[in-house]
């Protein structure tokens, strides 16, 4: 399927490197393998809601957000829209495809203007071939989201409204496990798109909102939430889901 094309910018991947390290998966490599993955990376440029790629495409590399905000998800036939993960700088994502060599299995669009680092298919997959260590990191950044897959499909059969409404704030202000130099104290996603990740109705998660701001924990914006109180947050989260 043909989807708008992302036009080139005037900085090269390079211009980036320093963003990059703030990802705890990136951060961590040696110096050799950076230069590798930096050097085969392009940058791409998607404006708001561009398609990045969809469920059913062939698989074309590995991406890395560096600015703006991609969408993870999957559309049904009647069109109902499965909101699977709010990626913001610096996640990583499109490593499955790069492995199985299968198509896409979700959709990934941009939400709002966004720029991306990609790794092509082909350049990627030379470079590993040429180097087990980069294996063993490509390993390390699956079994991280596998890891992740897992804790959230038991949030949502286990744990009540407001627990799983805090764990997901806090799991988002530290990019999902990969942020090492700091934690982000305002997320750019809009209640709907909360309630989507969630798979709790609007109403619910606004009621929670509302009363973590009202017990001065965040407070509500337009299109995002900004976290004051993290050690208020972390106690709703795991002792809330004692009580």
């Amino acid at each position: 399927m043909d989807h708008p094309v992302a036009t080139s910018g005037t900085l090269d991947a390079a211009w980036y490197r320093e963003r990059l390290h703030a990802s705890s998966w990136f951060g961590t490599l040696d110096a050799t393998l950076q230069d590798a993955l930096i050097d085969i990376a392009g940058v791409r440029r998607l404006g708001a809601g561009e398609i990045l790629f969809q469920r059913g495409d062939a698989p074309d590399g590995l991406y890395c957000v560096v600015e703006g905000t991609i969408r993870i998800g999957a559309t049904s036939a009647d069109g109902r829209e499965a909101l699977l993960a709010v990626l913001e700088p610096v996640n990583w994502f499109g490593e499955i495809g790069v492995f199985d060599r299968q198509p896409r299995t979700h959709d990934a669009r941009a939400d709002g203007n966004t720029t991306l680092l990609h790794m092509p298919q082909a350049a990627l997959i030379a470079l590993l071939d040429s180097s087990p260590a980069l294996l063993h990191a490509f390993a390390l950044l699956l079994t991280h989201k596998l890891r992740l897959t897992f804790i959230v499909l038991e949030e949502t059969a286990l744990l009540p409204a407001p627990v799983r409404v805090a764990r997901r704030l806090l799991l988002m202000a530290d990019g999902y496990g990969d942020l090492r130099l700091g934690t982000r104290r305002v997320l750019h996603v809009p209640q709907e798109q909360l309630a989507q990740l969630l798979a709790l109705s609007r109403q619910t998660v606004n009621q929670v909102l509302k009363d973590f701001q009202a017990r001065g924990i965040l407070r509500l914006a337009y299109g995002e939430i900004e976290l004051l109180d993290f050690a208020r947050l972390h106690q709703l989260a795991y002792e809330g889901a004692r009580g």
